[in-house]
């Protein structure tokens, strides 16, 4: 072996990579395409499960990654809509570190593998789509902003985050974001995701559900990308070469592999029936379009064959194991990482991280309402009736693509700390079908100082294949929590569990439910956080990443319907609040505090720019509505204009006007010019979170790039920046300023 070229390290790895795979017969070559990678034993080439997944923690989901009594757990943070809702950059960024480190110490443990599935970073385009406690929302900007931070905080290694040749950069694990693209259908209604045909608008695609795949691959410097298993517009996504070989490799310029959700191939062949593709049709045509690994055997059992009968030329295959040893050896599998081994037990589930989990939930929680109730006095309140379905929550707590947590704080257990808890299910489970348990929830709550009704959902109601119909709680959560509050002694406080929004209007009228709380899935340290929020060891900044519409959204349009902006011809509505004009449960970015701020505007003094175009530069026309003055250049195309020149600069100073300190997230949004048609309302172009004691005062700078946060997609899918007078709006509408934009 020491004759072999691959082991040289003096060499680069891309010609490590290529004589390993040189030496391969194409049988060797082909065992190496499933997600099992069976190894070669003659050139001491040993197996590898590249299926591991990280998505809020180092989970057991997938073959790659196992518990036992040397590692019997790992850090649960909460779920990725929760984690979201902080809006916080250096959090998102600070669990991604956490993660990959114990991930790194079960690597040298021998329980699990480098290459990790996540983050799930596919747009929440309808409220009922079953997958939202795995994403980071409905903003596409958000979307990828959250991808960037948890992607570098898995990946990165200390000093190398840049280097000259992105192939050579060190990983400290590797990432991979998912689903690409145009996935948002589990299973609602009889439509599958296995055989759902999204039917998408090239604007929307530009616009909405592949930007943050690209941010992720620009940005994020992310080395994995999977493909979905719908269709879009007839052609599975993963046999698609101009989504995966030209837009991911090509055009994003991917340092790393692609590879197909799990079983995508089969599912071209047995439920898409793709062109009526044979096995070995099918891989060929995966293998052509740019799909480097399988997650499933289609490629180990029919790869050869397919060489074999002219279907795919085998410097197809040699391409693409090229590309996943070369994301090996810069994860140290060949070498080593010397930086990294001395990580072990110890590393995982440290106090540090396990307090980690705990503040994540608490930057997460979202306060809905607050009728003077909230923070209860632990002074006042000695006695807690801590009911619902939710009171003693655990593994509903952490979600899906979790894996064993280090331990669980319910919330009855995290009420326990600040007063005596008297706990009643109220419901036999989240189903609520049976209304018999609500007498005795009702009593503890005519008997204790406070009383704290924990609903919502779990994975019974919205899940990975499982979408819901309604907006609604389930069966009598409703009759539960108004019968509470009715006989309730002292403040009732309701606190959501969930992912997607919920129609609770009922709640929020309804006078005394003096408190309401959404607190998503907050993980191991749930209970623990939601008592610190409720009793105001903890002051709540969260804002909801979805819109949480009002029950008779989902009468309006089907979840089938993929645009995004209103179709008056079907009479649909638009989606997401870059889109919906109509009334709301919570809008997308709200979010109260136990103290109060204000915001002072300090826009730069210049808050225009004057773009001139070169003689081979070229104006694009817009829609504009009827009445409204056309600019002489209504539009430049962004790929023509130097962006890098022109900038949106201003600063914000956050005042504390309370008597408590705080954090307040500082949304920056921008508004088109007046009479475009078919364009957004608004959309988030920045944000910040910032902490502000009581009675003080922060600064808060942001510059933004004009064409990024001023551009708008056409209707033929070309990104280009309008002129005319922009608006950029702070929080909502609370202070604004005007920007103009000259093209001539």
């Amino acid at each position: 072996m020491s004759d072999f070229s691959f082991c040289d390290s003096s060499l680069s790895y891309k010609e490590r990579a290529k004589d390993l795979v040189k030496r391969m017969t194409l049988q060797e070559k082909v065992q190496q395409l499933g997600d099992l990678a069976y190894g070669v034993p003659r050139l001491g080439l040993p197996k590898y499960e590249w299926w591991s997944e990280a998505l809020h923690g180092v989970s057991n989901v997938g073959p790659g990654t196992f518990f036992d009594d040397v590692v019997p757990g790992a850090t649960s943070f909460p779920t990725v809509i929760l984690t979201t809702a902080s809006f916080n950059e250096s959090l998102w960024k600070s669990i991604g570190q956490a993660v990959s480190t114990e991930a790194r110490a079960m690597y040298n443990l021998g329980r699990t593998g480098l290459t990790y599935w996540s983050p799930n970073i596919n747009v929440v385009r309808d409220p009922r789509w079953g997958r939202a406690l795995e994403t980071p929302g409905e903003d596409p900007f958000v979307v990828g902003r959250y991808a960037v931070n948890y992607v570098r905080g898995l990946q990165d290694v200390e000093g190398a985050e840049v280097t000259a040749n992105p192939n050579q950069r060190p990983l400290k694990v590797s990432s991979c974001c998912k689903h690409y693209a145009a996935y948002d259908i589990d299973n609602w209604l009889g439509v599958d995701r296995f055989h759902f045909d999204a039917t998408v608008r090239e604007q929307d695609m530009e616009e909405t559900f592949l930007r943050p795949f690209e941010m992720c691959v620009k940005d994020g410097d992310v080395s994995s990308v999977m493909c979905s298993y719908n269709r879009v517009d007839g052609i599975p996504t993963c046999a698609d070469p101009n989504l995966l070989k030209d837009t991911i490799r090509g055009e994003w310029d991917l340092h790393g592999y692609i590879v197909s959700d799990c079983d995508s191939i089969q599912v071209m062949v047995d439920y898409h029936k793709f062109l009526g593709d044979t096995n070995e049709d099918a891989v060929a045509r995966a293998l052509k379009a740019g799909l480097d690994l399988d997650c499933g055997v289609y490629y180990t059992n029919f790869t050869a064959d397919a060489v074999m009968q002219g279907k795919v030329r085998e410097r197809e295959i040699d391409s693409s194991l090229n590309h996943l040893y070369v994301l090996l050896m810069r994860l140290g599998f060949f070498d080593g990482s010397p930086k990294y081994e001395s990580l072990g037990k110890d590393d995982v589930c440290t106090k540090s991280n396990i307090e980690l989990a705990a503040q994540a939930a608490r930057e997460g929680i979202v306060l809905l309402k607050n009728n003077q109730t909230l923070p209860l006095s632990y002074h006042k309140v000695k006695t807690l009736a801590v009911v619902g379905p939710h009171a003693n929550a655990t593994a509903a707590m952490i979600g899906n693509y979790a894996g064993i947590p280090c331990r669980y704080t319910a919330p009855i257990d995290g009420f326990s700390r600040y007063g005596k808890v008297k706990y009643e299910m109220g419901c036999g489970d989240i189903a609520c079908k049976n209304d018999s348990f609500i007498f005795q929830a009702m009593k503890a709550a005519a008997q204790a100082d406070a009383t704290i009704v924990l609903a919502g959902l779990d994975l019974s109601v919205e899940a990975e294949g499982l979408d819901r119909t309604d907006l609604f709680l389930p069966g009598y959560q409703t009759q539960l929590i108004n019968q509470v509050a009715e006989v309730a002694k002292g403040p009732v406080v309701l606190v959501i569990l969930s992912a997607g929004g919920v129609d609770i209007s009922f709640a929020e009228e309804n006078p005394k439910i003096g408190g309401i709380l959404w607190a998503g899935y907050p993980g191991e340290e749930g209970g623990r956080a939601i008592a610190d929020v409720v009793f105001g060891r903890y002051n709540p900044g969260g804002r909801l990443p979805l819109t949480w519409h009002t029950a008779d959204y989902v009468d309006m349009l089907p979840m089938t319907s993929m645009t995004l902006r209103p179709d008056p011809s079907l009479g649909y509505p638009g989606r997401t609040y870059k889109f919906f004009n109509g009334s709301v449960v919570y809008p997308f970015g709200y979010g109260l505090s136990y103290t109060w701020f204000n915001y002072t505007l300090t826009p730069a003094n210049k808050q225009s720019v004057h773009i001139r175009l070169g003689s081979l530069d070229y104006c694009r026309d817009l829609d504009y509505s009827p009445g409204t003055k056309r600019p002489p250049c209504p539009a430049a195309p962004i790929e023509d204009l130097d962006c890098g020149l022109h900038h949106i600069d201003f600063e914000v100073e956050v005042r504390n006007t309370g008597t408590r300190d705080g954090s307040d997230v500082v949304l920056v949004y921008s508004k088109p010019p007046d009479g475009i048609l078919g364009t957004y309302i608004k959309k988030v172009i920045g944000f910040k979170r910032v902490f502000v004691s009581a009675g003080s005062s922060h600064k808060v700078h942001f510059k933004i790039d004009a064409c990024k946060g001023l551009e708008l997609v056409d209707y033929a899918a070309s990104r280009v920046l309008p002129s005319g007078g922009h608006s950029i709006v702070i929080g909502d509408d609370i202070v604004s300023f005007p920007f103009q934009v000259n093209i001539s």
